[in-house]
């Protein structure tokens, strides 16, 4: 039998890709002299907002990006304002770590041509603490804690389109109808890709009142169900075609290999850093989705279109 000789990969835009990535150093990309740094008037009785939400969110983006604390964090801004020319006034530390908690964070996405094909997993994220030699050397606690965050991207554009963040102890199938909720209704879902863990049906329910093709593969000790659902009836053929061609061949045959792309964004996201360093739970749910906010920004500028030459 000959040996299986992989494929080799040709970037296609290396020229635009190559000036994309420089781009990503540049610290203009975060500001826009048009932007609505102050606040808008609510109308409503009590003191006013003196930022809005996106000055807010654009200290927050530098915070995430270097690492800093808070209080780094204003002098970082103001400094960069100096260079670019703009006078605005730099929210400070307790204004930030106050907003942080019930910001409403814009991810901002582009959207793919035709229908949106969903790849979806999750992985998890430790919270700041005390590390593991501390716990070994002083008895601290054993457990390490940790948050879930699971991500719903779009094939073709590589761009989140979902997020959610759970406590550790949540399953992933749980949060897929949450994900799919996070996608317009008007947006038409063509396919949702996901690994075993999400062979449920609640889950297979979920996509099939979407209107999508659930790539779900079957569990290896998988029955099939009463297909009393729409979303019973797709599984029962996926789990046939899975016994009739062999799981290998079923996976290369279905795209369900696509899904690798979700677990190269989730490593993305923890090369911004591998813990959180909020400690509040809402905190926490913000920085996750301005780390989203980042990564769809740099794909934004441009993503590497590759061809198979050999």
């Amino acid at each position: 039998m000959s040996r299986h000789i992989p494929p080799t990969y040709k970037t296609r835009n290396w020229p635009a890709y190559n000036e994309a990535l420089k781009r990503r150093g540049s610290l203009t990309i975060w500001f826009d002299p048009e932007i609505s740094w102050e606040a808008a008037p609510t109308g409503k009785r009590g003191r006013q907002q003196i930022y809005s939400d996106t000055a807010i969110q654009t200290c927050l983006t530098m915070k995430v990006l270097f690492g800093m604390a808070l209080r780094q964090t204003t002098g970082f801004v103001e400094s960069l304002l100096r260079l670019i020319g703009l006078n605005w006034a730099v929210p400070d530390f307790g204004t930030l770590s106050r907003r942080q908690k019930t910001l409403a964070v814009d991810i901002p996405y582009r959207g793919s041509n035709g229908p949106l094909h969903f790849l979806i997993d999750s992985t998890g994220i430790k919270v700041e603490g005390e590390g593991e030699w501390h716990a070994r050397k002083h008895g601290g606690p054993k457990r390490r804690v940790w948050r879930k965050v699971h991500l719903g991207i779009d094939e073709e554009t590589l761009e989140v389109r979902a997020v959610a963040i759970t406590w550790s102890h949540v399953g992933d199938a749980p949060v897929l109808p949450d994900l799919l909720g996070q996608i317009p209704a008007d947006q038409e879902i063509g396919s949702v890709t996901a690994d075993g863990a999400y062979d449920t049906r609640k889950c297979h329910d979920a996509i099939a009142e979407r209107g999508a093709h659930a790539v779900i593969p079957p569990r290896k000790n998988a029955k099939p169900w009463k297909t009393v659902t729409a979303g019973a009836v797709a599984r029962n053929e996926a789990l046939r075609a899975s016994k009739y061609l062999g799981r290998a061949i079923w996976r290369r045959w279905s795209g369900y290999h696509s899904r690798s792309r979700v677990e190269t964004k989730m490593h993305c996201m923890k090369l911004l850093r591998q813990r959180l360093m909020a400690r509040d739970f809402d905190r926490q749910v913000a920085e996750v989705q301005i780390r989203i906010a980042v990564m769809n920004g740099y794909t934004a500028l441009r993503i590497p279109v590759t061809e198979t030459v050999g």
